[in-house]
């Protein structure tokens, strides 16, 4: 352990460790609400703003892509600043870089600069990058028994602001009204004020920092710094065949949800949806994604991370039938999108405590950042396909197209499963 993370880190014992657990969640659900709320005010109508600015549907996708893809791309050095310096100053800046983007974004709207439009969506999609990384701070001082439950908590407190996002969205496109800004634009414009609130909690809040807590409280052989460079985190990942199941569950989860869900909104308005109505599948999808993760968290530690990997590959499976085959019922794809968000959770909650038990601790901000890089690239490039696929040939296609990428994670689930002699008990439980 470095001086500086020493003096950062406060003498914490067993008596004190579980009111600080307490006070960190309340801390990490706080922001997850003010969070959650920013980027779903915004992203519910950035397919229908991209149409508008762009003139053309072919190109809608690439607003959602580019926020996707601008998560990816933040995921390493933001993984790289918390190894080194703490989860608290990465959050703060993820936070403060998408507050910024969606003021560019607004810039852009105002101006009809689709070019621009998608620079300020890639660092909006920073603030989504914080919202992920944060589950895994739940995770790094939870006991090891409850790491799925500790990072479910955290997901599901998302609820709050996702659901109430989309809803809000109508609103805060009237609010700029006589500005002379497209009104699918006014919900970026709340979302950055937000963002900055977001920032604000962390930073002030946010104390002792968790990770640097957790090294603190590591195996005296764990707290090499040498260990906890990139390339470290790359070669544990490499190296247990748990991880790898981890990364390929919650990159299919969420390539899946991403392509689907980016492309509903357009899809609906086909078939004569109003903003509200869409603004409410949407946060029934939301709903689906993020109220049921403690359901998700405390199967996964009781039944264990494999199963619920299963979970997830059937509920996805379910939920691009019903999709896929809606056509002009918007109750159907309602459910589907619903659905969907359950798949998404038990993916997302799954993989992560499985990847935070297969590597060791000096490794995990690192691993993390590659979790979060892989996952959000590979939604990236499903969705900027999405587009294309919508435009070309349908929205039952695409869904047909996101099912096929469940065949290589079951396949993989069932040969990591049979090939751990000793079941999950060969994670790490550290």
């Amino acid at each position: 352990m470095t001086a500086a993370e020493r003096t950062a880190v406060p003498h914490v014992d067993a008596v004190r460790l579980p009111a600080l657990r307490r006070r960190t969640t309340v801390v990490l659900i706080t922001s997850q609400i003010l969070g959650g709320l920013g980027v779903a005010t915004g992203i519910a109508l950035a397919a229908v703003l991209a149409r508008q600015v762009s003139g053309t549907e072919a190109l809608s996708g690439l607003a959602p892509t580019a926020t996707v893809a601008g998560t990816a791309v933040l995921s390493m050095p933001m993984a790289a600043l918390m190894t080194a310096r703490g989860r608290r100053p990465g959050l703060v800046l993820a936070y403060l870089v998408g507050a910024l983007g969606a003021g560019v974004v607004v810039v852009a709207a105002r101006l009809g600069n689709f070019p621009l439009l998608l620079c300020g969506m890639a660092a909006f999609g920073a603030a989504s990058s914080a919202n992920l990384q944060a589950r895994f701070a739940a995770a790094d001082l939870a006991e090891p028994q409850h790491r799925a439950r500790a990072i479910s908590h955290v997901v599901w407190a998302t609820t709050i602001g996702a659901v109430l996002g989309p809803n809000i969205a109508a609103p805060a496109g009237r609010s700029i009204a006589g500005l002379g800004i497209p009104e699918a634009a006014g919900p970026f414009l709340w979302a950055a004020g937000i963002f900055v609130l977001a920032a604000v909690v962390v930073a002030v809040l946010l104390r002792p920092d968790p990770l640097l807590t957790a090294r603190a409280l590591a195996p005296e052989d764990e707290r090499s710094p040498e260990a906890r460079s990139l390339r470290a985190g790359l070669t544990a990942v490499a190296a247990s065949p748990h991880a790898r199941l981890a990364l390929v569950t919650v990159a299919v989860s969420h390539t899946a949800m991403v392509s689907v869900m980016s492309m509903t909104p357009v899809d609906l308005s086909h078939h004569g949806a109003s903003v509200e109505l869409i603004g409410l599948v949407i946060s029934g999808h939301i709903a689906g994604m993020y109220a049921f993760a403690p359901l998700m968290g405390r199967l996964a530690d009781r039944v264990g991370r494999f199963s619920v990997t299963g979970l997830a590959a059937g509920l996805l499976a379910v939920a691009l039938f019903l999709a896929g085959t809606a056509g002009d019922d918007h109750r159907q794809t309602a459910a589907g999108l619903f659905v969907l968000g359950l798949g998404w959770s038990a993916g997302l909650v799954s993989g992560s405590a499985l990847l935070t038990d297969a590597v060791p601790q000096s490794a995990r901000a690192a691993a993390q950042g590659i979790s979060d890089l892989t996952m959000n690239t590979s939604a990236g490039v499903g969705g900027a396909i999405a587009g294309l696929v919508v435009a070309r040939a349908s929205y039952g296609w695409l869904n047909v197209a996101a099912a096929t990428l469940l065949l290589p994670l079951a396949a993989l689930a069932l040969f990591t499963r049979n090939g751990s002699r000793g079941g999950e008990g060969g994670t790490r439980q550290s």
